[in-house]
């Protein structure tokens, strides 16, 4: 980011937090005409979105904290709720529409801001309230309005897409703008990457303070919680990206550990492993991050095996990453590299390339290397329209096959799991089973599971990391052994 824009109109929580400035989405708004334009969007079209409304709790009046919509917040910034925007395609001009509040809302809530108050706050060229939208359109006679509509490939739910009073007015194309604005999202900006770097920043920090605090006899939702603190407290992240996994002993091992049905409520014992799966959010901009380390400060031998055969399949992704590399053959790469280890150890014997033939890797990795990140954590554009999901066995979980290209952000994140569905499934299989030494895995049948995921940001000749925690077993130890310093 140019030393001048740090002077410019900028979102900020105060103290120490990022200043992200105004012209992020700006320049996201240039970016996304341009790219209609280059593909023949119709003269005189409008695109025409729908911010994230207030939910409240099922039938009851208590909102839930809101968070905005992502390809609002990817276009305007706006914090608020219930708000709709729309640009100009032609001349790039933004107008910002916000609820016309009534007068008891300043009894309950605070301050009801004038149109000009949003105009100089979101930096745009004219606020009008969401009552006007028909009116304001039509005096812009749009050739048609351009609305958001259409699939998402990491959940399979469609996006919101804007509707209004008086929309039936309007000639509507619902089908040209999404596959355009995904793929605007895909490749970030410098003041985007600045953002998603400070996201990193304070995340690391986070993990890095959780894992010299954790203890055995502690409960897993202790370390949650001290997580979610030092992201707020310390970062102004008031949300996190994703619900955090906190998994120790067999629940390393559960992908999504963590959810309503299992609450991070073990209690963490002497020798367990844990897998610690959480991430910050700021300003709408996520992070994605794992450490895997012993709750006792101090790796066993066979902990030692399982860690470092992850590591080195992290590292050897992380070497090979840069523009016009295959998503794909970085997926492979790191299943042969962990088949590879587990060989070393004596839990597999044979030949590597048959291994992967039989998909033996799926069994102790069966999850993708990793996926695009951004305004979401499984940001979108994974697979952009027309592109075919792989459907074989060990490629259909790959949350994208793209070729890579400067500017994409990305995880990278290998693991090495003992998940006993998977491991009596291959049992029963010849075809996997004539691989494993039977003895061998038994030693390792109730270890648990590893993962170490960081994030990552294309550049011109390789990538850069964005996350910052110790990663070798020297560096864990180190660290850990420093023992607890609570920060508050």
């Amino acid at each position: 980011m140019e030393a001048e824009d740090a002077a410019l109109p900028c979102l900020h929580l105060g103290g120490d937090t990022h200043k992200v400035p105004l012209k992020l989405f700006a320049v996201n708004r240039e970016r996304l005409c341009s790219k209609l334009k280059e593909e023949q969007c119709p003269k005189g079209a409008v695109v025409v979105l729908q911010g994230g409304e207030q939910q409240q709790r099922y039938c009851t009046d208590t909102d839930e904290v809101f968070r905005q919509e992502s390809y609002f917040h990817w276009t305007f910034g706006v914090l608020e709720a219930d708000c709709f925007g729309a640009v100009e395609v032609d001349t790039g001009k933004s107008i910002l529409f916000v609820p016309r509040l009534p007068p008891e809302y300043a009894v309950w809530m605070g301050s009801i801001h004038p149109p000009e108050h949003f105009k100089k706050k979101y930096q745009v060229d004219q606020v009008c309230y969401t009552d006007e939208i028909s009116s304001v359109l039509e005096s812009l006679k749009p050739s048609v309005l351009l609305t958001l509509h259409g699939l998402n490939t990491d959940s399979g739910h469609f996006s919101c897409e804007a509707h209004f009073d008086g929309i039936s007015k309007f000639t509507v194309d619902n089908e040209f703008l999404h596959p355009r604005i995904a793929e605007s999202r895909v490749i970030k900006s410098p003041y985007e990457i600045e953002v998603m770097r400070y996201t990193n920043k304070i995340s690391s920090m986070a993990h890095k303070e959780v894992m010299r605090t954790v203890k055995p006899g502690m409960k897993e939702y202790e370390l949650e919680s001290f997580f979610q603190h030092l992201c707020y407290s310390r970062g102004g992240c008031r949300h996190v990206s994703y619900p955090c996994v906190c998994g120790s002993g067999h629940n390393s091992t559960i992908i999504y550990y963590g959810h309503a049905g299992a609450p991070n409520d073990k209690t963490i014992r002497d020798g367990d492993m844990c897998l610690f799966d959480m991430g910050g959010e700021y300003c709408c901009y996520t992070s994605d991050i794992t450490c895997s380390f012993p709750a006792n400060g101090k790796f066993t031998k066979d902990q030692k095996i399982i860690y470092n055969a992850v590591l080195k399949a992290n590292r050897a992704v992380m070497a090979a990453i840069k523009p016009g590399v295959k998503w794909l053959e970085m997926h492979k790469l790191a299943l042969q590299v962990q088949l590879e280890e587990l060989k070393k150890c004596g839990l597999l014997h044979g030949d590597i390339e048959e291994m992967m033939k039989v998909n033996l890797g799926v069994v102790f990795f069966p999850h993708s290397i990793g996926h695009l990140i951004g305004c979401d954590v499984h940001d979108v554009g994974g697979y952009p329209e027309g592109t075919e999901r792989p459907t074989q066995p060990g490629l259909k979980c790959l949350r994208t096959t793209r070729v890579l290209k400067e500017g994409m952000c990305l995880t990278i994140e290998p693991g090495i799991y003992f998940m006993e569905s998977l491991l009596e499934a291959m049992l029963a299989n010849p075809a996997q089973s004539c691989f494993v030494n039977k003895e061998v895995l038994e030693r390792f049948w109730n270890f648990g599971g590893v993962r170490i995921e960081d994030d990552v940001v294309i550049t011109a000749t390789g990538c850069d990391l964005l996350t910052d925690v110790p990663r070798t077993v020297e560096e864990i130890e180190a660290w850990m052994k420093l023992g607890v310093k609570m920060v508050t």
